[in-house]
């Protein structure tokens, strides 16, 4: 039997019962009926029962599954003595009515969600961060944000399975508490903090691109590691050491509650509510200041930079009290709003309020709660790495070279992406006839002039890295 609502030991709370249960006394009346006798079952104080009666008593209230509003029973056969259990011959107390079989099949239909959505998340992840490490074009600081966040998102999907398939359902585990399971506890925890803390970091960026004119991009990176790696480091360690104080609170692998939890889930509300906030300043802005036609799929660019160099000058020229809001604009922060709800972790947000346990809401709410949950990584997967514009780009030019490669196959295919992605990007980063010139010279000159040409080009636009937009 395990703790999982209370600070005590299940065994410490089975002494105290017994020893309550011994002071107890027999209360024995002159009576022509047998009584069965007073015993203490392992939790329970039974106390004398007529014979052929049964007698009822609270459930546990610390067994996962158990409903302690249910009564547990034990019958009292006609000779006076305590119903055996015909598999070990020893007297038995029938605790199976303390399982509402109804909520007993909801929870293993929830966990059966949870797990899916994990595998299903833990995949697309997988798939995510290798397309953003393979392509060497995928580097600019917003996709960096998104290969921590998902890296994040990934480990804490895979520790939560092995903590849940090890050590929750494992009972020898928990009651061995060994170190191994200890330690999976905290990694749990941290990386569980990790991806809140990354998704924080998301709505940093987004935010400090709207309200910052100029940024140094050098710094920015550093400091959300800091922020997304490092914050939840000193956290997790602060929780550790406190937890790790007190015996009653390191048992059992550290399942159950503990009075330490608000370290992490303290910081962790708190990042949430920012990011709420930033929410509602970047809808506030796109609805308000920037022109529809800037609200668009971005891209790494110098025309997605400039644009919100201009977004950032006009809302400090633009006189507050504007016209009314455009319904194309209104409709593309909608979307924005949709889209940015999983990156930002806000669904979170509703996932505290959870109805009563025999509320009639309770299974809708456990179902919807572990869909969303699970399908975390899922969702961003597809919106910000399969659906992302310059991915799709990437994966088509470099099947188009990979296709050009059959048809010469003195060129391996590794090469052709090589020069093919130096022309591209450069081509990207400019416009119109300029970059046509720039491409007929790239193929007619020689690599030692090529060179230098990309050099020049790169250097040009270099003072423009700082200004990117937002990615919808």
């Amino acid at each position: 039997m395990v703790s999982l609502y209370d600070g005590h030991s299940s065994e410490a709370l089975i002494k105290e019962r017994e020893e309550a249960c011994e002071k107890v006394p027999h209360n024995v009346t002159e009576s022509q009926v047998p009584l069965c006798p007073k015993e203490f079952d392992g939790w329970t104080c039974i106390s004398a029962t007529p014979a052929g009666h049964v007698a009822q008593f609270p459930c546990p209230y610390f067994i996962y599954g158990f409903d302690p509003k249910r009564l547990a029973q034990r019958i009292c056969l006609d000779d006076g003595s305590w119903f055996r259990h015909p598999d070990s011959n020893k007297t038995w107390s029938n605790y199976t009515t303390c399982i509402d079989l109804d909520d007993y099949k909801l929870r293993n239909q929830v966990n059966l969600i949870y797990k899916s959505g994990y595998c299903v998340s833990i995949v697309a992840l997988t798939v995510s961060i290798v397309i953003f490490f393979y392509f060497k074009s995928l580097t600019c600081t917003r996709i960096q944000i998104h290969k921590n966040l998902f890296i994040s998102l990934a480990v804490n999907n895979i520790l939560w399975l092995l903590w849940y398939e090890a050590v929750v359902d494992n009972l020898p585990v928990l009651m061995a508490n060994g170190l191994g399971c200890q330690i999976l506890h905290i990694m749990v925890q941290y990386f569980l903090v990790a991806t809140y803390f990354w998704m924080f970091c998301e709505g940093v960026y987004l935010y400090t691109l709207l309200v910052v004119t100029f940024m140094t991009e050098s710094l920015v990176m550093p400091i959300l590691y800091i922020i997304g790696w490092g914050i939840p480091a000193v956290l997790v360690t602060l929780y550790a050491f406190f937890r790790s104080s007190l015996r009653e609170e390191t048992i059992h692998c550290w399942i159950n509650e503990s009075l330490y939890s608000w370290t992490l889930s303290g910081p962790v509300c708190a990042s949430m509510i920012a990011n709420l906030i930033f929410l509602i300043n970047i809808v506030r802005l796109l609805l308000t200041k920037l022109p529809a036609a800037q609200i668009q799929s971005p891209q790494c660019s110098v025309k997605e930079r400039n644009a919100s160099f201009r977004f950032r000058m006009s809302r400090r020229n633009t006189v507050s009290g504007a016209p009314g809001v455009p319904s194309g604009r209104f409709k593309k922060a909608v979307r924005a709003t949709f889209i940015l709800i999983p990156l930002l972790g806000l669904q979170y947000i509703v996932m505290p309020f959870r109805p009563e346990q025999g509320n009639a809401w309770e299974p809708t709410y456990q179902i919807i709660s572990a869909l969303v949950t699970s399908c975390q990584g899922l969702c961003v997967a597809l919106l910000f790495c399969f659906c992302n514009g310059e991915v799709t780009t990437a994966i088509a030019k470099k099947w188009r070279q990979c296709h050009i490669s059959k048809k010469k196959p003195w060129q391996s295919c590794s090469a052709v992406t090589t020069v093919s992605l130096s022309r591209s990007s450069v081509v990207h980063e400019m416009s119109g006839a300029q970059a046509l010139e720039t491409f007929n010279q790239m193929n007619h000159s020689k690599s030692g002039a090529r060179g230098r040409k990309e050099k020049r080009v790169q250097k040009d636009v270099l003072p423009l890295q700082n200004l990117q937009n937002i990615q919808l």
